[in-house]
């Protein structure tokens, strides 16, 4: 049974003092409404892990990073290693977000070599895959997302891919007050699936959380969260709001 998942990606937001106040916020939240079924995970600035890690129940929230380095370790400086990562507690770590693809030009071949650096230091990957809104507009959407997949992921293991979470961004509705429609996740939701049946066997596929990271806010989770091939959010801004943020983990 595939695990249901909501994490929130801070992105380049709140100070330290901010930061630690929203995880506590809610952590007091979900320790007196228990997500059950559901993974929450916070997705934090990496000056905030350890400090929001230390803060949260592990038992209920796990906590993340936004993307690490492809190197083990050395001269490199700026960046942060997976082992760094671990180090400060983290169990998550978003590797390929359209915004590291756009604005600081990662590509497959370099998002492969970090995800198995990620992997062999023993974080599980939040993986993300998506098209621009020309991309969409010229009907490649499912190509593009089919060359993401393949080349910057599809050549681990087996047992390596049961660490990872695929988050499908439509690119287009990243930021813009736009959703897909339902129908529009829905169906790229299912292709996916489809892609890693081809790759791993229905049994892998089937149990593959598979997330939405397009725009999704506290008032469309609810049908987002309803369709079938839809396993919980990566949630941007809405996640920067204690009250918005538990909201949508309850709308399974």
């Amino acid at each position: 049974m595939r695990k249901k998942i909501v994490a929130g990606n801070w992105k380049m937001n709140k100070t330290l003092q901010e930061g630690t106040e929203l995880g506590e916020s809610i952590n007091n939240y979900l320790k007196k409404h228990n997500p059950g079924q559901v993974e929450p995970v916070l997705c934090t600035p990496s000056i905030h892990l350890a400090a929001v890690t230390d803060i949260v129940d592990n038992n209920i929230i796990k906590t993340g990073a936004q993307n690490c380095s492809e190197k083990e370790s050395g001269a490199y400086t700026g960046e942060i290693s997976a082992s760094m990562i671990k180090s400060a507690g983290a169990t998550y770590v978003i590797l390929g977000h359209s915004e590291r693809r756009s604005y600081f030009m990662e590509d497959d071949d370099l998002l492969y070599n970090k995800t198995i650096t990620a992997l062999k230091n023993e974080l599980k990957v939040i993986f993300c895959c998506g098209e621009v809104l020309k991309e969409r507009e010229n009907q490649n959407h499912f190509q593009i997302v089919r060359r993401q997949l393949e080349t910057g992921l599809f050549n681990i293991t087996d047992q390596q891919f049961l660490n990872v979470v695929i988050a499908y961004e439509p690119v287009w509705a990243i930021g813009t007050g736009v959703t897909a429609t339902s129908q529009q996740a829905q169906e790229m939701h299912h292709f996916i699936r489809g892609l890693v049946e081809e790759k791993y066997g229905n049994t892998i596929a089937e149990d593959t959380t598979i997330l939405y990271g397009g725009s999704c806010n506290a008032g469309n989770a609810d049908e987002l969260f309803s369709l079938p091939d839809v396993d919980g959010g990566l949630i941007g801004g809405a996640s920067l709001k204690s009250d918005d943020f538990c909201k949508i983990i309850g709308s399974f």
